[in-house]
């Protein structure tokens, strides 16, 4: 029973293990977390139509001139030099990042959310990137992807996703989303109630997880412990 016990501890150990390993991976990032911004854009009365925050970081691979090879580069988008543009119809919105970098470097990230009148639900559907970065070869770059299905929603529903999400957009370029929340439809002064991403619900049930299999474990032990205090008192007893 108690080489059970013992077996029993080594794998919640691992799993324990296995799981703060998750999420350090996840927060790894050698560019550093990117700065949490606030984007919005107006409708022709001047009210907000679309809301987000959230910190932007690309990653987008292009053809280096000086070392005639595809490099990749990762960019964190500045809030204080990113500026936000766009459009909002019946059933589709857009939100245009615009960033201007001392040293010359510009991108134009488009993102393109489309609502189904319907069934009341949204999602992102498109981005697009302009970028003209150093030492690139012929400037500027253009990539995007106008079929996508990312950041699901509800109308007059907000999404966030507290976690660290990757949104691939083609084979060459990715975004990593921190702290996101946006509501492209339906914003009336403040965010409508949020449906959070799988992430967020993932991050939720880990403690919950983990508290059930040491609360498993303690009662195993204890099962054990009167188990082996029986017996030796019934040993005691034929003696």
């Amino acid at each position: 029973m108690m080489r059970f016990t013992f077996v029993l501890s080594a794998l919640f150990i691992g799993l324990l293990a296995a799981v703060l390993h998750q999420s350090v991976a996840a927060d790894a990032n050698t560019a550093g977390t990117p700065a949490w911004g606030s984007y919005n854009v107006t409708n022709s009365n001047g009210s907000i139509c679309l809301m987000a925050v959230m910190g932007l970081q690309l990653n987008v691979s292009y053809h280096s001139a000086s070392d005639n090879k595809t490099v990749a580069s990762v960019i964190n988008l500045q809030p204080n030099t990113t500026s936000a543009s766009g459009d909002c119809e019946t059933e589709t919105a857009t939100l245009i990042l615009s960033s201007d970098w001392a040293d010359g470097q510009k991108t134009n990230l488009t993102f393109v959310f489309s609502l189904n009148t319907t069934s009341k639900k949204y999602h992102l559907s498109g981005v697009n990137l302009s970028a003209v970065l150093l030492d690139m070869k012929d400037p500027p770059l253009l990539v995007g992807n106008p079929t996508l299905n990312y950041l699901p929603g509800t109308l007059d529903h907000s999404y966030m996703c507290r976690d660290q999400q990757t949104l691939t957009v083609t084979q060459g370029f990715s975004i990593h989303t921190y702290q996101l929340h946006v509501q492209p439809f339906g914003y009336n002064r403040e965010f409508g109630p949020a449906e959070e991403c799988q992430l967020d619900m993932d991050d939720m049930l880990i403690p919950i997880i983990v508290g059930a299999a040491l609360a498993g474990l303690v009662l195993i032990v204890l099962v054990a412990y009167l188990i082996g205090r029986k017996r030796s008192h019934a040993g005691y007893q034929t003696i």
